[in-house]
C-alpha cells in the first residue's frame, strides 16, 4: 500500500480542521445552553425546563442512536408510539408524535381552524396555540381568568357556539401554574358542543399533586371531541430534543396527521423517550426534586410577605407591585434570566424552579431589585 507524502499546506489544512473541530465542538455546546449575548455564567429560569436534565438511560440511549442515525427512524417511531399507546391504555392509531408538543398545537389549529372559526382560550395562557391560529385566520375568543387565576370554564363553555372549532385549554396553566379540578372539567365537557374539538395541553401534568385534579384522559371514551397534548420537555429533561404526543380519537388523529411534517422525530430523541418511559423512578425523583424546592421557595417568598399564585407546576409567578419589564431586564443584568412579560398581568413574574442554589441566587437578586415590604418593616 502506498502512502502519498502530504505538501506543508495540506498538513496544515488537516491540522487546522482536526483543531478546529476540537475547539468548535465545546462552544457548540455551550452555544445550545444558552442565548447569545448572555453571559456564560448565566442562571436560566426563564422556559420551565428541568435543570436536572434527562434520565441517564435516555443520555446512554441517545449516545446509542448513532448505530442507527444514517437510517429514517420509521421503525423507532412505531416502538415509542406503541409504548405511549399501551401507558395510556390506548390503540397505536390513537396516538401521533411531533416535534414537541408545539408541533401538536401548529396541526390542530391546522386541522380544526379557518376564517369561520373562533378559538376559545383562557387570558393569559400558553400563546402558541394563538399564534398558530393567526395563520388559519380564525378568531381569538379570550376568557379572563378567574378571581384566584385559574381558567374560567363555565365562562369559557359559554363562549363556544357552532363556529367554534376548538377550545384550548392549558392544565395545569402556563403561566399561572394553577388547575382546573376534576368536578370542573366534568361539567365543562358536558357543556361544550361535541362539534368543538377541546384541547388539552398537559404539559406539566407530571408535578400536579393537588388531589382535586384528574388528567383528561380519565375521560377517554366519553368524550368523543377530546385531544390529549403531553411532552417530554418537562418532567423527561428533553426540551432541546424536540418530542411531543397527542391522544385522541381515530378520525381526530388523521386529522392532525394531514399537518404533521415527514419524519418530525429524529432516532436520538426516540430512543431517549423509550428509555425515559422505562424509567419511573426518574419521573418521580425530579417531581420531588422540583416540588420540594418549589415549595421552599414559596416559603420564602411568604417569609418576606409576598404576593405569589400557588402553583403545581415547575414555575411560579411572584407579584412585584410594578411593571415587570425593568425587573427583568434587572435580573439580567445580575445574569439571572426570568420569564417574560404577561400583558394581562404586567405586574407579575414568572420564573421556572432551577436547583436549589440557583433559587438561592434568585431570591438574594429579588431581595436586591424589588424590596419586600418585610424587609422595609
Amino acid at each position: 500500500m502506498s502512502h502519498r507524502k502530504l505538501s506543508r499546506r495540506e498538513f496544515g489544512r488537516a491540522v487546522s480542521a482536526a483543531f478546529g473541530a476540537a475547539v468548535l465542538a465545546p462552544r457548540l455546546v455551550e452555544a445550545a445552553r444558552r442565548p447569545r449575548g448572555v453571559p456564560e455564567n448565566v442562571i436560566q429560569l426563564n422556559s420551565n425546563e428541568n435543570p436536572y436534565g434527562p434520565s441517564p438511560h435516555a443520555l446512554d440511549a441517545m449516545t446509542e442512536a448513532q448505530q442507527v442515525a444514517a437510517r429514517y427512524p420509521d421503525a423507532l417511531e412505531d416502538l415509542v408510539v406503541e409504548a405511549i399507546a399501551k401507558g395510556h391504555g390506548v390503540q397505536p392509531e390513537n396516538v401521533i408524535l411531533g416535534c414537541g408538543s408545539g408541533e401538536i398545537l401548529r396541526m390542530a389549529d391546522l386541522a380544526f381552524l379557518g376564517p369561520e372559526k373562533n378559538l376559545v382560550v383562557a387570558e393569559p395562557t400558553f400563546e402558541a396555540v394563538l399564534s398558530y391560529a393567526e395563520v388559519t385566520r380564525a378568531k381569538p375568543v379570550k376568557i379572563p381568568l378567574t378571581a384566584d387565576h385559574r381558567h374560567d370554564l363555565p365562562r369559557m363553555a359559554a363562549a363556544c357556539n357552532e363556529n367554534t372549532g376548538l377550545v384550548y385549554l392549558c392544565n395545569p396553566n402556563n403561566p399561572t401554574g394553577t388547575i382546573v379540578t376534576r368536578d370542573e372539567m366534568e361539567s365543562f365537557f358536558a357543556r361544550v358542543p361535541r362539534t368543538a374539538i377541546v384541547l388539552v395541553d398537559e404539559a406539566y401534568h407530571h408535578f400536579v399533586e393537588d388531589p382535586r385534579y384528574t388528567s383528561a384522559l380519565a375521560w377517554w371514551g366519553r368524550v368523543p371531541n377530546l385531544v390529549i397534548v403531553r411532552t417530554f420537555s418537562k418532567i423527561y429533561g428533553m426540551a432541546g430534543m424536540r418530542l411531543g404526543y397527542a391522544v385522541a380519537a381515530r378520525e381526530h388523529i388523521a386529522a392532525l396527521r394531514r399537518h404533521r411534517l415527514f419524519n418530525n422525530a429524529n432516532a436520538a430523541v426516540l430512543q431517549a423517550a423509550l428509555a425515559s418511559l422505562e424509567d419511573t423512578k426518574h419521573v418521580e425523583r425530579h417531581r420531588k426534586l422540583n416540588n420540594e424546592t418549589r415549595r421552599w421557595v414559596c416559603a420564602e417568598l411568604e417569609r418576606d410577605g409576598r404576593r405569589y399564585i400557588p402553583s403545581e407546576t415547575n414555575f411560579v409567578m411572584v407579584h412585584v407591585g410594578q411593571d415587570v419589564t425593568p425587573v427583568i431586564e434587572a435580573f439580567r443584568k445580575r445574569h439571572i434570566l426570568v420569564g417574560r412579560k404577561f400583558p394581562s398581568l404586567p405586574d407579575w413574574l414568572r420564573v421556572s424552579i432551577g436547583t436549589r442554589k440557583e433559587m438561592e441566587v434568585f431570591l438574594a437578586a429579588l431581595r436586591e431589585i424589588v424590596p419586600s415590604r418585610a424587609a422595609a418593616a
